[in-house]
């Protein structure tokens, strides 16, 4: 199993600017490594409150024995209820480090990885929800064509989806090896460097854990619960994720937009809630090299800028 490295690590915990006596959000907790970045910054005054949807992050968040840090296994999509159960009504800051782990990739078990054989899952929460072996099993093949394409942009998504569909008819799919073998028997072409079922598996893995939705859901509720001069910052390894978090800080940072030809006073239109702080941020090669899942890593900052009308 690979040492479980967070990704653009002092990058992300600089973008967050911590006051130490502040009140900070881990949305995506997985095994600590932002988390304990943040409570090394903050006062004994200072609080973490970290999320996770996943009971082994949650297991290993509660070895850590600090006052400080409040764990609660959660989606982050109910960070508004989260906050509230705890009597918080705004934080000084919010990271998330969006979509799968590394801990949940390097555990055959789990069922994520096409690398590793072991049960079709791909459940973050594995107490909730349908595991990729039962959707697979129930899904038409149109379906699965559209989540492959869609939540993969595999272009071969056809092809896939029809193999997998006649594969069924002989046997149900139940391991990941057996899904990474059918796949692989249906993409003739990959790009270099690519296993063929590395989009399928992503898409498979999105759609079953809602995460573009759950992004969506989140990302409001983080300008709404923000302070002025908080700053979100936001981690995500694919474009899907990316464009999401992109246009969304973009249409904040413009404010309220009307139909040109309105009669409507510039003071009357609602500005802008965040501001944009710096460009994209990628890994330096040497992180990339040390972790090669942070090839594809994008943080974007942003900052709150006014109080909530």
């Amino acid at each position: 199993m690979t040492q479980h490295l967070p990704v653009l690590a002092s990058e992300a915990i600089e973008a967050l600017a911590i006051n130490p006596d502040g009140v900070y959000v881990d949305g995506t907790f997985g095994r600590g490594g932002h988390g304990r970045l943040v409570l090394e910054r903050l006062s004994a005054r200072g609080r973490l409150i970290a999320l996770d949807r996943d009971p082994a992050a949650i297991a290993a968040g509660e070895k850590i024995k600090d006052a400080r840090l409040a764990l609660v296994r959660a989606p982050f999509s109910r960070l508004a209820e989260v906050l509230d159960g705890r009597g918080v009504e705004k934080v000084d800051g919010i990271l998330l480090d969006i979509g799968v782990s590394s801990p949940q990739l390097d555990e055959a078990a789990r069922g994520f990885s096409f690398r590793l054989e072991g049960p079709l899952d791909m459940r973050m929460d594995p107490d909730s929800g349908m595991s990729a072996a039962d959707w697979i099993a129930a899904a038409d093949e149109d379906e699965m064509r559209e989540v492959i394409k869609r939540y993969g942009e595999e272009r071969f998504a056809r092809q896939i989806a029809h193999a997998i569909a006649a594969a069924r008819k002989v046997s149900p799919i139940r391991t990941t090896g057996e899904l990474a073998q059918i796949v692989a028997g249906a993409v003739r072409k990959r790009e270099p460097g690519q296993h063929p079922a590395t989009r399928t598996f992503q898409a498979i893995r999105i759609y079953l854990n809602r995460e573009l939705e759950e992004l969506e859901a989140v990302l409001p509720v983080c300008v709404q619960r923000l302070k002025p001069g908080g700053r979100l910052a936001v981690i995500s390894f694919h474009s899907l994720e990316d464009r999401i978090v992109k246009r969304f800080m973009r249409d904040e940072e413009r404010g309220e937009e009307l139909p040109r030809g309105l009669p409507v006073r510039a003071a009357d239109i609602a500005p802008g809630r965040l501001k944009r702080v710096g460009k994209a941020i990628r890994a330096a090669e040497a992180e990339t090299k040390l972790n090669p899942r942070a090839r594809s890593a994008v943080l974007r900052v942003a900052e709150r800028v006014r109080a909530a009308g």
